[in-house]
């Protein structure tokens, strides 16, 4: 299947955001391609994607034939691939301070999570410590909990992610977390499984963040990160995020979450792709 999008748009960035993030046993990469396992609707299967020349090329296991009307929008939706980059570098670059960054990296986009619950749940695990040690642990629990992929592809995707009882039901001894961190990670869970958590926009960003940070454990950064990264939500801005913090952006010594959260204000309503850029030279500075 061919995937459309409006110019520009970067395989390299999304190749580089998976290489730091890439999930062993759920995801693949490699120079040419990303592939993950998945559920959806009851049934489970795998898509590989893999860049051409103005277009992405969608490959779906045979599991997953006759999903394409429901995956196609989440694969989209993952990469991006319906934003205007044009505009919102126009509305973007108004601010002197973003401009220098926006003509040197053109059309970055946001790349997002194809499952809302695995994102919370790696938002969890991510609190606090690295991104690689985050990955580790959430590959111990890949290991552990995940079940196998029954047409799984050779040299692809092996695994599924946990479902939410699962790791509800597991008190996860050796995980490598601190316990209170277990224990919200198993609220989370419990909350979803039980269906008294619904992850979703339908109320708006400002009540999925209000729901969040209602389970114990979870904190504003949680919850908006879990917003940006789990349904692109384009206004979703982390304000607390260290890498927003101490972006080279704002000097040697940084800026304050009260002071990024006023001069944040402009950037609407695409704070979350501002978030992006300022991601972007924080990583840059920091290797």
């Amino acid at each position: 299947m061919r995937l459309d999008y409006f110019e520009p748009w970067s395989w390299q960035q999304f190749q580089q955001h998976f290489a730091l993030r890439r999930l062993p046993g759920v995801e693949c990469l490699d120079d040419g391609s990303y592939s993950r396992s998945f559920r959806l609707a009851g049934r489970s299967g795998w898509f590989r994607l893999r860049p051409a020349s103005g277009f992405l090329e969608l490959e779906l296991s045979a599991s997953a034939q006759g999903l394409e009307s429901r995956l196609v929008p989440r694969v989209r939706r993952m990469f991006d691939l319906d934003s205007d980059p044009i505009a919102i570098a126009r509305h973007l670059g108004r601010d002197p301070l973003l401009k220098d960054l926006i003509d040197r990296h053109p059309g970055l986009r946001l790349p997002v999570a194809f499952d809302p619950f695995e994102q919370g749940v790696r938002t969890i695990i991510g609190q606090q410590v690295t991104v690689k040690a985050a990955v580790t642990i959430a590959g111990r629990l890949v290991e552990r909990l995940g079940t196998p992929l029954e047409d799984a592809p050779e040299g692809g995707p092996l695994r599924l992610f946990p479902t939410a009882r699962a790791i509800a039901d597991d008190p996860l001894p050796g995980i490598g977390m601190p316990g209170r961190r277990v224990d919200t990670l198993r609220r989370f869970a419990a909350a979803v499984a039980d269906q008294e958590l619904e992850l979703n926009l339908e109320a708006g960003v400002d009540a999925l963040v209000e729901r969040l940070c209602a389970l114990p454990g979870i904190g504003r950064w949680t919850a908006e990160y879990i917003a940006l990264r789990a349904f692109g939500e384009p206004d979703a801005f982390p304000t607390a995020d260290l890498g927003l913090l101490k972006s080279p952006l704002w000097g040697p010594d940084g800026i304050s979450a009260r002071a990024l959260a006023g001069h944040a204000e402009r950037w609407r309503p695409w704070r979350a792709y501002a978030a992006v850029y300022l991601w972007q030279s924080y990583a840059l500075e920091n290797g």
